[in-house]
């Protein structure tokens, strides 16, 4: 499990999207997003049939992992979806956090913009009502204005919780219509309503953040029972494979998010389930007990030699440390397992380099390379390749890898500096000079100030008197 800066502009959009006009988010800042091929391979998988169950195209669709103990999630423009781990670790089986993740696609499936949507709901009784008190102080009547100001929040606020209310109610719909489609059931969409119902009457100050920006009402869960309980899979129940997912899961944020020793009393060594005992590896080589984790992560191999995701840890445990080398086999086979996987393909390429064996660096390059072409907003990964190429003395690509790096989190003034500066270096028409140049154009350069920035270059550079002349 990997804190990575991915996506970190979109991030921090998203965040600020979901700060609800009733309720403000936490600041993006004290928020991070996690990346965990494994974790985020079973989300996908389980949420596929549902997102095509509701017309949406499962890879446009983006879930983030909030590392946040808060229960709370969100949906926002650009099809991303955030999950933080607090809720993840609050649903009681498989089928509730589907329910949840099938209820955030509807906000996406119907173009619910969070933020925006509920604004313009409290902004317009708002200002109507400011103005009225506005021409009841010029008409003479002060205070009846003066009430009519104090009044205008209140009216706003009503009237976007008004607007919410009914997102809430369409994109219950939308989510539960689509996991009927996929031949889920909707049970655990409603049960994990009704498991914090009581929050509904806490005030701000206590309630979960899920639940201030996702009101509750007692209609809208008995709407939804009724409509999830009247479908063909209501009765379904979660398999026992899907149910070992779940579990995996939640042992796997446990272990790598909490103190080890509230890991060891979760997962005792009485626990031989194989969460336990993935849980506890995990603690183990958190807590520094290096050679204990490398026992227990080579007997869990010997059950499962295919499984890329204890060959990704036995690799991880061997890097941190200070065994690149000997961490270098053990990527390379979760790589051979797994060839899709962008994140693995990183973990290798970090090996590789931090050998500092030049020979290496072929190997490093043409992995990085593989994982930004599946990947193109990965910062990490960008910024090991451009690492890569200085270490090669490929100044020009170095650069250009920089820019790439920038690019993907929306910097584009450097993203732009970056790109002019590859320009410069690379063959002129080759592929990446051109793309160095995409880049200087999608950041808002015209050619007409590419062509002014090479004037005034020119301009600068010495004249060269010949020799005698």
């Amino acid at each position: 499990m990997d804190w990575l800066t991915r996506h970190a502009a979109r991030l921090a959009g998203a965040m600020a999207a979901a700060s609800m006009v009733l309720a403000a988010a936490p600041p993006a800042a004290a928020q991070s997003a996690i990346r965990d091929t494994e974790i985020e391979s079973i989300i996908h998988e389980w949420s596929a049939p549902v997102f095509t169950g509701m017309g949406l195209e499962p890879s446009e669709v983006e879930i983030l992992l909030i590392n946040d103990a808060d229960l709370n999630a969100f949906a926002t423009r650009g099809r991303i979806m955030g999950i933080n781990t607090g809720l993840i670790l609050r649903t009681r089986n498989p089928n509730e956090l589907l329910g949840v993740i099938a209820h955030e696609a509807g906000h996406i499936r119907n173009r619910h913009t969070l933020r925006d949507g509920a604004q313009d709901a409290g902004m317009q009784p708002m200002l109507m009502t400011m103005a009225l008190g506005a021409l009841a102080i010029a008409a003479g009547a002060p205070d009846a204005g003066a009430v009519l100001l104090g009044n205008s929040q209140y009216f706003g606020t009503l009237s976007a919780l008004r607007y919410m209310t009914h997102q809430e109610g369409e994109a219950d719909n939308t989510g539960a219509r689509a996991l009927e489609a996929a031949g889920e059931s909707g049970r655990g969409l409603v049960s994990f309503f009704e498991n914090f119902r009581s929050q509904e009457v806490f005030s701000d100050a206590r309630r979960y953040p899920y639940f201030r920006s996702h009101p509750l009402s007692s209609d809208r869960i008995e709407n939804l029972r009724r409509f999830v309980a009247e479908q063909p899979s209501y009765g379904r129940r979660d398999s026992p494979e899907r149910l070992a997912q779940h579990a995996l899961i939640l042992a796997k944020i446990h272990a790598f998010m909490d103190h080890p020793r509230e890991t060891f009393r979760a997962y005792p060594e009485s626990d031989v389930s194989l969460p336990g005992r993935y849980a506890r590896a995990i603690a183990w080589y958190r807590d520094g007990q290096t050679d204990r984790a490398l026992a227990a992560v080579d007997v869990l191999l010997a059950e499962q030699p295919e499984n890329p995701y204890f060959w990704e840890l036995k690799g991880q445990i061997l890097f941190e440390e200070g065994r690149p080398q000997e961490a270098i086999g053990a990527h390379q086979r979760s790589v051979e397992i797994k060839p899709d996987a962008p994140l693995l393909r990183i973990n290798l390429a970090h090996a590789l380099i931090e050998t500092r064996d030049a020979a290496q660096l072929d190997a490093a390059v043409d992995q990085l390379k593989r994982a930004t072409a599946m990947e193109k907003d990965n910062t990490l990964a960008w910024r090991l390749l451009g690492q890569a190429y200085a270490s090669q003395g490929k100044e020009g690509e170095a650069r250009l890898a920089s820019a790439e790096m920038y690019f993907a989190v929306g910097a584009e003034q450097q993203a732009t500096q970056f790109a002019l500066r590859a320009r410069d270096m690379l063959d002129r028409g080759s592929a990446d000079w051109t793309r160095a140049m995409d880049i200087v154009f999608a950041s808002g350069a015209t050619q007409d100030d590419v062509d002014d920035l090479d004037r005034r270059n020119e301009n600068r550079r010495p004249t060269i008197i010949p020799a005698g002349g």
